[in-house]
């Protein structure tokens, strides 16, 4: 069922704004439109424009909370003020820690580039300190790719006006120091350069040798890493042991941040030199009387009602209130989407014929108990809405089952209470026989088919649209036609012809010309100039393939709810081979652990297809009749349960 919905317009000083939602906004679930949008032939409308206060104080906590292992919820509460001060005391005993651990973390970069610009030439065994004292040798530290090495290595043997020491090499490159008179730096560096020699520029800040120097750096990061370790410890036990305040600081500073936020859809107006604040939005019906009691002793609060939508900007939004047994197949309808507003809630209807197609196509009592017990446990401990759709689909399994006369495959355990899916014939007239289970499932579908159409009518009152109700192929002249062919079907199979054949003149040409002509009717039951268009051969030729779709949609739709009897009869054949696999044909000890085995896999495998043929057969047999899924989500601002 979709709940009536009320527009709520409220309004009162700006200051009270607060007040207002605190009261009544975060109790009663409203679903908010943009105050500017909806009112935006009111002209002396502003934004309400403020900076909120609340955002960086909520991100900070949030910020701390994240940083405690398993940080648990607690009852405990805090008023603004008391949340305020328990940020600022956090604040005061961190900030100190944290500017010391930034001060730390910037000297440990700092190591980290000096440890990794000495590490290449932790080799050579000379103190660093002379080699940049030196007066009248020059030289340069740096590497040089692998590809480019040999014919590096050659002009030094060759030169011997320089001196390279290797000192590293990894996969990339070759680590090494030249050395070379003060006077030929100019032209060794430019031929060292075109070798591909690439300089490292070694700052004066390392003590002894390169090795000693790099075993010095690791110490100091060592106790650099030490020093923040320490810290971040104590800033962990501060908050540990504050987690209980900094948990009721967030619940309530978050809640004002996004109370504020409400700001956002809100307008205002200046009347008598005073500012008021205006929202709007839906309200559901049980919602707006508890509201309405509460609101009408409120002097600061002034409300008004629409109930007349059509001239609202907004769509209205849809809320549906189903029984909570039925409320887990909401989520088909999710998934094909909401109903309008004005439009009729399947919800039910779905829940019903899911289950029931469910069980006829997957009969069997071992195998639908195993769903029902399953599907329930997961619904019950994952809250799984699809869990619980499978478990109540379980249950038409399981009776099916009982009329199958089937358990986990074997069909010699108990009696069958109606008939065997693959052994039951019925001999029809012109025909021949037939499968028993594709007769029933043909008359079922063509059963929902006449259903759904007066879904459609129903559809088509609730919009107040005469040609939907009355002409349209799902309307009163489908229904007609449709509901003519089906008697005369059944008229001829029980051998009566006569009357199936005057039903067949009446009751199925006069629907066909108020389909075909369902535009030129409308024109002259609405008093219109031009009844007919211009084009009327183009006219004629459009509606005679508009017929013919309309004609072969109704075949094929019947049709395919052949796939019903065909899934129970695969069922059965599918469960016949396990059994024969397992050796338990004629009567035989089966092998159990393949029987086991089989029943999983059929379970599994065909349990899901079956899922997915019976959602085909809802959403393109049956939705595609009389439901459109258009309609708009109801979103309260402040979802204090669960809502659709």
């Amino acid at each position: 069922m979709i709940e009536k919905m009320t527009f709520v317009t409220l309004t009162g000083p700006k200051y009270t704004i607060d007040q207002t939602v605190e009261r009544y906004l975060t109790k009663y679930d409203i679903h908010l439109e943009n105050a500017m949008v909806e009112l935006s032939g009111v002209t002396t409308l502003k934004p309400f424009v403020e900076v909120n206060p609340y955002k960086d104080k909520a991100a900070a906590l949030k910020d701390y909370i994240s940083k405690i292992p398993d940080a648990k919820k607690n009852s405990k509460t805090l008023n603004k003020e008391e949340s305020l001060k328990v940020l600022q005391d956090i604040r005061s005993e961190i900030t100190s820690l944290e500017t010391q651990r930034e001060e730390l973390l910037a000297e440990q970069r700092k190591q980290e580039e000096l440890l990794d610009k000495i590490e290449p030439f932790r080799k050579l065994q000379y103190d660093i300190h002379s080699i940049l004292d030196f007066r009248f040798i020059k030289f340069r530290f740096g590497r040089i790719p692998h590809e480019h090495f040999s014919a590096f290595s050659k002009y030094v043997i060759e030169n011997n006006d320089a001196i390279f020491f290797e000192c590293d090499s990894d996969s990339n490159y070759v680590w090494g120091v030249y050395f070379l008179p003060a006077g030929m730096r100019t032209k060794t560096d430019a031929i060292y350069s075109s070798l591909h020699f690439e300089r490292v520029y070694i700052p004066d800040e390392y003590q002894g040798t390169p090795a000693q120097a790099y075993e010095q750096i690791k110490e100091k990061l060592e106790a650099l890493n030490h020093s923040m370790e320490l810290i971040s410890n104590n800033i962990l036990s501060i908050l540990e042991s504050n987690q209980e305040d900094l948990l009721a600081a967030y619940q309530t500073l978050s809640t004002l941040n996004e109370t504020f936020d409400i700001r956002k859809l809100a307008a205002c107006t200046k009347e008598n030199n005073q500012v008021f604040y205006i929202l709007c939005g839906w309200m559901g019906k049980s919602d707006f009387e508890k509201f309405e009691k509460e609101a009408s002793k409120d002097a600061d609060l002034i409300y008004f009602v629409d109930d007349d939508f059509k001239e609202r900007f907004a769509k209205t939004p849809t809320r549906l209130k189903n029984p909570k047994f039925f409320k887990p197949f909401e989520l088909l309808l999710r998934m094909y989407g909401m109903p309008a507003y004005h439009e009729f809630d399947p919800t039910i209807f779905v829940a019903i014929s899911y289950a029931f197609i469910f069980g006829f196509m997957f009969g069997d009592v071992g195998q639908g108990l195993f769903l029902v017990v399953g599907g329930f446990l997961l619904y019950k401990f994952k809250k799984m809405d699809l869990a619980a759709v499978v478990s109540f689909a379980g249950v038409f399994s399981t009776m099916f089952g009982f009329l199958f006369g089937s358990v986990f495959g074997f069909e010699n355990v108990i009696d069958a209470l109606w008939l065997h899916p693959m052994k039951h014939m019925t001999q029809i007239p012109l025909i021949g026989n037939l499968n028993t289970v594709f007769i029933v499932t043909i008359a079922f579908g063509m059963g929902l088919t006449l259903l759904t159409m007066i879904f459609h009518i129903i559809n088509g009152i609730k919009a107040k649209d005469m040609e939907s109700i009355f002409f349209d192929a799902n309307g009163v002249a489908g229904l007609v036609f449709y509901g003519a062919l089906v008697l005369c079907i059944v008229l001829y199979m029980t051998s009566n012809p006569l009357p199936a054949t005057i039903v067949l003149v009446v009751m199925f040409v006069i629907p066909l010309i108020m389909i075909a002509f369902k535009e030129p009717i409308m024109a002259a039951i609405e008093k219109k100039a031009e009844i007919f268009p211009k084009e009327k051969g183009m006219f004629f030729v459009q509606m005679f393939f508009e017929l013919f779709e309309i004609m072969l949609s109704y075949f094929s739709n019947t049709l395919s709810f052949v796939r019903i009897g065909a899934f129970a009869v695969s069922h059965a054949a599918m469960m016949e081979v396990v059994l024969m696999l397992a050796g338990a044909e004629n009567g035989a000890s089966p092998n159990w652990l393949v029987v086991v085995l089989g029943n999983l896999f059929v379970c599994g495998m065909e349990g899901l297809i079956v899922g997915i043929q019976v959602l085909r057969l809802e959403y393109y047999e049956l939705f595609s009749r009389f439901y459109k899924g258009t309609g708009k989500v109801f979103k309260p601002f402040f979802a204090k349960k669960e809502n659709s």
